[in-house]
């Protein structure tokens, strides 16, 4: 009896601790998004500590680049069972190279055949986003549906690579998924349920040292935080609409505890830096609630 006593009044404390500054934090962010001409999912959850957050956490939205985490899982998963190593050379054809994407492999090699390793691919395609590389991953695990058999969540639809979303602006966002899902992905992760603590640690390192995208989550935090982190942008049509600007991570607090922040901005008219602004008001929000 004095036990359960005991068990009911600690869940009310943690309910109480975390439920206050989680109710304020809500209203900031609402605060943040009230006035902005975008379509804004939020999902956010304690690592350590039990608290979770969500603005339109169960819809779907367009990953772009974001999907490139999960692509990583489903290669690391092959690396774990044997089938690959980091350290096998993988050939990138002089056809695999295309120019009109975004591709910082291409700028440092040119349009030629070149050998790197598996380890270095997933450095290209997580750390700095590379189209081309991520492509050639995507083709190596035996395409895009081997992502969504590895982690079989109807909660995540992936239909086409890099090269087939640039051909039109409905192809960009054919790839969805929900910001409630993703969080629980990335808190899975972190505590090595996904794939090995080895492959964990190799993509959580890769992800901090992300070259890409330093004006969301990364925005306004102090520069010494750790943030473990993968973006996806589209484009901007003629209208001025920008159909996606994302950014999920892993913040590291001062107290040395971690938060999953992740942050989709979707159909904004918005100019460009006020999307990535609203990403880095709420990474701050956030942090500046739980880091106490």
């Amino acid at each position: 009896m004095i036990k359960s006593i005991f068990t009911l009044a600690l869940l009310l404390f943690v309910a109480t601790f975390y439920g206050q500054p989680t109710l304020l934090l809500e209203k900031e962010i609402n605060q943040i998004i009230a006035n902005k001409k975008a379509d804004v999912g939020v999902a956010i959850l304690g690592i350590e500590d039990n608290f979770s957050l969500q603005i339109n956490g169960s819809k779907q939205y367009p990953l772009l680049s974001v999907f490139k985490f999960h692509l990583a899982l489903a290669v690391l998963d092959k690396v774990d069972k044997g089938i690959f190593t980091l350290d096998q050379k993988i050939t990138v054809k002089e056809r695999d190279l295309l120019e009109n994407t975004w591709s910082p492999f291409l700028k440092k090699y040119g349009k030629r055949d070149t050998q790197i390793t598996m380890r270095e691919a997933l450095q290209w395609t997580i750390s700095h986003s590379d189209n081309n590389i991520c492509d050639v991953l995507i083709a190596k695990i035996g395409g895009i549906n081997a992502i969504n058999e590895f982690l079989n969540s109807p909660h995540l639809i992936l239909k086409k690579n890099e090269k087939q979303m640039h051909k039109s602006w409905d192809a960009e966002f054919v790839n969805t998924t929900t910001p409630n899902y993703t969080a629980k992905l990335l808190k899975d992760f972190f505590k090595n349920k996904i794939i090995s603590k080895q492959a964990t640690h190799f993509l959580y390192k890769t992800m901090v040292e992300t070259s890409v995208g330093l004006n969301r989550i990364k925005g306004h935090l102090p520069a010494n935080i750790e943030v473990a982190h993968r973006t996806g942008s589209s484009s901007t049509n003629a209208q001025g609409l920008t159909g996606a600007i994302n950014d999920i991570g892993i913040v590291q607090l001062s107290n040395g505890k971690h938060v999953v922040v992740v942050l989709f901005v979707h159909n904004t008219t918005e100019e460009f830096a006020v999307g990535e602004q609203i990403i880095a008001a709420i990474s701050k929000a956030t942090y500046d609630t739980f880091a106490k």
